[in-house]
């Protein structure tokens, strides 16, 4: 499929895909997220890709957010619609991928830049990066996920700041509170992903997936993680990964995954 704002490259079982709206500093509007789900679905069924890894055009944004002209006049039932069809194609469609999402926060992540970044499953900053949810001073909330995922990550208090100043912090403070996982340079910002990228690619893709299912678990309401961990563990003991991780370790050799 072809793009008109976003690039995808595929190198080594990483696919990279990059918003590429510089001018708008990578602010998602409706044709960018359709594209990222159609992204998203391409790279998950590639039997190749074994990682995602997510990023933004040039050096100052992973999304500075969304594009506001494309909604400044909705009525009430079509905010709502925004907010109900964004998290379906593509906020919580990420979150559920079974393929591994890495962010890669290189600058502003605002708004729905901040939620894009947060329904991956874990975030690399570059030292520039600031974060934010900065609806409120526009008389809004965040809709794409990110008053729940922000307090699932850093925890109700932080959350509530964070959302009511409508305030940024910088990489430092985001890798204090939870929210990103690691802090580089921009130089070192994708070289350390596809680092992190290739450590997970070495294990077995079929486990990795039923690991994301069960941690996902814990944060649905009315799901109880711990069925769904047990149900998942017992599903490994039926695949061809398994077989071949237990014995390769029992014959003290390294693994080959058949992805089965």
């Amino acid at each position: 499929m072809n793009f008109n704002n976003i690039l995808t490259e595929y190198d080594n079982g990483i696919t990279t895909i990059t918003i590429n709206r510089p001018k708008k500093l990578n602010a998602l509007n409706q044709e960018t997220i359709n594209e990222l789900h159609h992204a998203f679905k391409e790279a998950d069924l590639d039997e190749d890709t074994k990682v995602i890894i997510l990023t933004g055009s040039g050096e100052k944004a992973f999304v500075a957010g969304a594009d506001i002209s494309e909604f400044a006049d909705y009525t009430i039932e079509e905010g709502e619609y925004l907010a109900a069809n964004g998290q379906k194609i593509l906020f919580s469609f990420v979150e559920q991928l079974s393929t591994p999402v890495i962010a890669a926060v290189n600058g502003f992540a605002l708004g729905g830049g901040l939620e894009l970044a947060m329904a991956c499953h874990f975030r690399v900053a570059s030292d520039n990066a600031k974060m934010g949810l900065p609806e409120v001073s526009l008389g809004v909330i965040p809709g794409y996920g990110g008053t729940q995922r922000l307090t699932q990550l850093v925890g109700k208090g932080r959350a509530m700041e964070m959302i009511m100043t409508a305030g940024m912090i910088d990489a430092n403070k985001a890798l204090d509170f939870g929210l990103v996982n690691h802090v580089t340079t921009q130089d070192e910002l994708l070289p350390l992903c596809e680092t992190i990228a290739n450590k997970i690619t070495k294990n077995s893709m079929v486990a990795v997936a039923e690991a994301i299912k069960a941690v996902n678990a814990s944060f649905e309401e009315g799901i109880n993680g711990y069925e769904v961990e047990i149900k998942a563990f017992g599903k490994c003991f039926g695949t061809e990964d398994f077989t071949e991780g237990t014995t390769a370790f029992l014959e003290k050799r390294k693994a080959e995954f058949p992805g089965k």
